[in-house]
């Protein structure tokens, strides 16, 4: 155990770490669509190196692979009341990597799909809701903090407020930690008052209503106990209009007990000197095999063999969140600098055939793979020279991370976490991690990718300098676990 959190137990009075129960909607490796499920899959590890027994508890989803499901144990069953309906229950465990997973089994609620669109998800989450709160007492690990993640378990601090007063659950505190404040799980009154046994008196500004609606995330940023999200300049932006999403007026009222940690990745993963599925291993002091898997990627993507060109790459959802509009009004002119463009991932139908033709209209130039692959993304890390950030807004991001483990200089907008993660290149020092522009247009994401072009072809040696910044920067969750271990200690 560190020495600070000794100190903060003895002047708490405790004689031991808090014991954390982690809900959340996905969980990496075995149920897995965006950084949530990688952040709920490491922080448990990570808090365990730190003497803090965390657990998690999620769905089970049908897409669990079945090498998963051969380690699955049921421990118990039972029914929930649901509205008029009553709906069983099994509780699973699975040990992973030292940490128990317990998993909320109901084929009719969960399904081969993770998320199948938010109103089809509101009855679904409700369900997860009471399951879990019915599940706590003989579970047979009482935590002392629930640790609840977006609008999915954004309902169980006020349940467990308003509804789940006695014994077992009276001594839990809760955190809630937004990860993306435009999904707030929005329903209507009848919805929450039929399910979930809500009563009228909650239904006003004060506590649920928010544009005529009710909504999840909303009841959870007022009745936690606390409140995170994923990076510090997410935190600052949450309480203004422009990011807030109708939620600035409770998260300003609660600045004082809104935590921003920026997330972290998993360095044993993402790895370049271990990666098993990279054409060549390298180190920030031996960049040859870089170029190499640079070679290798082109010539897999089916991308010119001209290894002099610079390769820039989106690892992405295609929305207009994660910049895309940006790069459909500019793209012809990227091209014009004599780049070379690939893009990995899928999102807005207008957005894919997009790609899909401006593959058509620069054959052997720019590539797109539309879906995902997780091989791949190393491979796509590992092989780009830049990788293409302009969010409209972002929490935090990890492809930034991931790309700088690899020495894939990052070119970003300044918002949320990539504001937080990236250090722009200062061309009279020689300090930096990549480039960055601070307004949300088009021209200036060309003008910070024509900086970056410039340093690239100009300067070699300011350009390996800016790589080996970025591959020494150190985006561990170690200290994403730490931040979180002093949450937990001040809770209770």
């Amino acid at each position: 155990m560190k020495r600070e959190f000794q100190q903060a137990l003895l002047d708490k009075g405790l004689e031991r770490l808090p014991n954390v129960l982690i809900a959340a909607a996905e969980c990496a490796p075995i149920s897995k669509t965006g950084g949530l499920a990688d952040v709920v899959g490491t922080l448990p590890r990570s808090l365990a190196a730190l003497g803090i027994d965390a657990r998690v508890i999620t769905p089970y989803h049908r897409c669990v692979k079945d090498k998963y499901r051969e380690q699955v144990e049921h421990m118990f069953s039972f029914s929930v009341d649901l509205g008029w309906r009553s709906q069983y229950v099994g509780i699973e465990k699975l040990v992973l990597d030292g940490v128990i997973i317990y998993l909320v089994d109901n084929e009719y609620y969960f399904g081969d799909k993770i998320y199948r669109g938010e109103q089809a998800e509101g009855e679904q989450y409700a369900f997860f809701t009471r399951a879990v709160l019915d599940a706590i007492p003989n579970l047979g690990f009482f935590p002392d903090v629930l640790h609840c993640n977006d609008w999915h378990t954004a309902m169980l601090p006020m349940l467990l407020r308003t509804q789940y007063g006695y014994y077992v659950h009276g001594r839990i505190k809760t955190l809630l930690t937004i990860h993306n404040i435009h999904y707030q799980g929005k329903f209507g009154f009848d919805f929450f008052r039929d399910l979930l046994r809500v009563e009228d008196r909650y239904f006003t500004p004060e506590f649920m209503e928010i544009n005529g609606c009710a909504a999840f995330l909303k009841a959870g940023c007022v009745f936690a106990d606390r409140l995170s999200t994923v990076s510090p300049s997410y935190a600052d932006e949450l309480c203004t209009p422009y990011y807030g999403e109708g939620l600035e007026g409770i998260l300003s009222a609660r600045r004082h007990q809104l935590t921003g940690i920026l997330n972290g990745i998993d360095k044993k993963v993402f790895n370049p000197y271990g990666d098993p599925v990279i054409a060549k291993r390298y180190d920030k002091g031996h960049l040859r095999g870089k170029q190499s898997c640079k070679e290798s990627l082109m010539a897999e993507m089916g991308l010119e063999a001209d290894t002099a060109a610079p390769l820039a790459a989106m690892v992405t959802r295609m929305t207009d969140q994660k910049g895309f509009d940006l790069v459909e009004r500019m793209l012809d002119e990227l091209m014009e600098l004599d780049i070379r463009f690939m893009l990995l991932g899928s999102g807005e139908a207008r957005y894919e055939n997009f790609m899909r033709e401006a593959e058509r209209r620069y054959p052997g130039r720019v590539c797109a793979y539309i879906g995902y692959n997780e091989e791949l993304s190393h491979r796509v890390y590992a092989g780009a020279d830049m990788l293409l950030m302009p969010s409209k807004f972002e929490p935090c991001g990890l492809s930034q991370m991931i790309a700088m483990r690899y020495g894939a200089l990052p070119i970003v907008r300044e918002t949320g976490g990539l504001k937080d993660s990236v250090v722009p290149y200062n061309q009279y020092t020689g300090e930096g991690t990549g480039f960055t522009f601070a307004n949300y247009n088009a021209h200036e994401m060309k003008a910070a990718v024509e900086r970056a072009l410039d340093v690239y072809r100009n300067e070699p040696d300011n350009w390996n300098r800016l790589v080996r910044n970025a591959m020494s920067a150190d985006f561990g969750f170690e200290r994403s676990a730490e931040g979180y271990a002093r949450l937990y200690i001040e809770l209770l």
